[in-house]
Formats: C-alpha cells, structure tokens, sequence
C-alpha cells in the first residue's frame, strides 16, 4: 500500500501565463525524469489542436512535397534517445548584473528517453532541393510579443547540416508513452546537443528554404548580445555550455559533522564528461569526485558523488566543476550576455556546519 504520508516534489513556478515551471532538480534521484516533474517552458498559452486529423506538410524547397499522418510517421523506422534538455535561460537569476526575462533556478533542466523518426528520413521521401540551406519547423502555439505588433507562432530553424545530423528526430513518445501535451503531444522536435529552444513543439509543419530564416525567436531572443548598450557581437545560441549542478546538500543547509554525500549532475552539448571536482574550501584547493560509472555516453547528463567528512564545524563554500572529453572546463565566472543565456560558471552553495 502506498505511504500517504510520503512527501514528494512538484514544480517550481516561475509564471502562469505563459506557464513556466522548474523541475525541482536537487530532489532528482534518478536520469529519466517523469513528466510530471520535466520543467515546463513556454512563450505563449497552449494551443488548442484536433487529432483527429492531425497531418505534418513537409514543404518548401523539396522534390516531393509531403503531407504526413501519424500512422504514416509511425512506420517509418524510429530511434530512442535519452537527451538532456536544457532551457538556455537556466541559471538565468544567478547573473551578475541581475538580467530581465524569466528568473530560472537552476531547474530549466530535465531529461528522458524520447523516441521519434530521424528527420533526415523524412528528408530521404520528401527529397531535398537544391541549395537548401535550413529548415524551418512551426509549432503550433502562438500569441503576442512584447516587441513587436503582430502575431507569431513559435517557430525555428536549423542549418541543413543540424537537420540532418542521424540523431535529430521528430518524436513522438517520451519514455514509453506518447508525448504529454504539455511537453508537445502529438509532434516534437529533439535537437541532441543544442539548448531546448531548438526543440519546438506541437509541431505544425516543416519547411525548407535556400536563404537565412529570421523570426524573432532566431534573430531577437536565443541570440547572445555581449554589450550592454549596443547589439553588435551577437551571435546565436546553439551548443548547450558545460555545466553541472550540486544536488546535496541544499545552499545555505545546516548540517552536522561527520561524514556527508556531496552530489549532483554534470552535462555537456559537446563530447562527454571526463572530469569532476568538488572544493570544499570556496575554489582553493579541489578534490576529485566519482562519476557514475556506465552513463557517460550519448545526450545524457551524468550523475557524481563526493564523500565529505568534516569534524570542524563553520561555513563553508562547496563548489563544483566539470570538465569534458573536449577540454571544455567550467569557467569562475559566466559569459554576460544582455538576455541571459547559457550561464554555466563553476557551482557554488553554502552549507553551515554545527
């Protein structure tokens, strides 16, 4: 019989209106994440669809245009991946300068075991004309900015070369079941390696052009502006940064002494990771810490655990630090960048030992 006096974790509200929710990751003791629990992003409220006939056009700059329906999608050979998405606003509320937007914890992330159709198999049926250069995948959620005076629906595209990549899919279920539609039932883009905004939902149609899309969500939000004052050096967001997150023990924890479990989770959009540090004493001296053995492949984030004991009691700084098959090593400080995207610095919390 179930304990009905278990307490469980739920999700951490940021706005209700678009919703946007965090996954409570420092109570995450496992790598799939049941939906309940996968954060929630988004930038408008959801849409209203009919399934019944729920078709994909594939169109644009192709051979053979395509109209697809879920049974035809569901035959085509599929493959599973267990992909960590991260919003490129996680982390957002630990800039300093504070930075306007979505104050994101450090739970814009989650992940799972999502299945679908390669899109480059998509691409074999429909044919690729000549010269194209990206393509265009619109969600079907839409509404309002705030910068601009029309309507947008959420729509990005990827370089031909992303497009392509075997591991790109259209998915349709996550962890064994179809999609939740919240998370982007019936149709979902999965981009391994790249921040969760190239992951669009519910799908709408997929279209192929010769020249560079600009929408707003390319070519005004998921851009990195470095200057303050000005938009010149900007460039896009892409490749998720190497990071990782302590779990336990919480930030600003009282704890007794004796011996105490340091651990958390690592990750990286390129490579895999190869290193974990833990200090104990605010970046002066590090330690290695154990990572789990036997996950470090694919898209996945990995798990690592430091054993702590400490008999002096005080303050301290626990930071952490990551380093991946690519050299990449977390940085002491972020890359400031206007809108706050991609925030990966070293990890820090504080615990008070008595």
């Amino acid at each position: 019989m179930p304990n009905p006096h278990k307490v469980k974790p739920y999700l951490l509200t940021r706005s209700l209106l678009p919703e946007n929710q965090e996954t409570p990751i420092l109570f995450i003791n496992n790598d799939s994440m049941e939906d309940q629990l996968f954060y929630r992003r988004n930038h408008f409220s959801y849409p209203t669809l009919t399934y019944s006939n729920y078709w994909l056009p594939i169109n644009g700059l192709v051979s053979a245009p395509l109209l697809l329906s879920m049974q035809n999608i569901l035959q085509y050979p599929s493959k599973t991946l267990e992909v960590v998405l991260e919003c490129s606003g996680d982390k957002r509320n630990l800039f300093e300068p504070k930075i306007f937007g979505e104050q994101w914890g450090k739970g814009a992330i989650s992940q799972g075991r999502w299945k679908g159709v390669p899109l480059r198999t998509l691409f074999e049926l429909s044919g690729l004309g000549e010269g194209a250069k990206e393509v265009v995948v619109e969600g079907y959620d839409y509404g309002n900015r705030t910068d601009l005076d029309e309507v947008y629906t959420y729509t990005r595209s990827l370089p031909i070369e992303k497009a392509l990549h075997p591991d790109t899919i259209v998915a349709y279920e996550y962890n064994n079941r179809p999609i939740p539609f919240k998370h982007g039932y019936p149709l979902r883009l999965i981009v391994p390696q790249w921040y969760a905004m190239a992951d669009v939902k519910w799908i709408k149609q997929i279209i192929v052009i010769k020249s560079k899309f600009n929408g707003p969500f390319q070519t005004i939000d998921y851009v990195y502006y470095p200057n303050k004052d000005n938009d010149q050096d900007a460039f896009p967001v892409t490749t998720i940064n190497i990071n990782s997150t302590i779990q336990k023990p919480l930030d600003m924890d009282i704890i007794n002494t004796g011996k105490h479990l340091i651990k958390g989770i690592a990750w990286t959009g390129k490579g895999v990771i190869t290193k974990m540090e833990i200090s104990i004493d605010d970046g002066h001296t590090w330690r290695k810490a154990d990572i789990l053995p036997g996950k470090n492949i694919g898209y996945g984030w990995v798990s690592w655990s430091f054993e702590w004991t400490i008999l002096e009691k005080g303050e301290y700084t626990i930071k952490s630090r990551a380093t991946d098959s690519f050299g990449q090593i977390q940085p002491n400080l972020p890359f400031w960048n206007k809108k706050g995207y991609g925030y990966n610095a070293i990890d820090k919390i504080k615990v008070k030992v008595e």
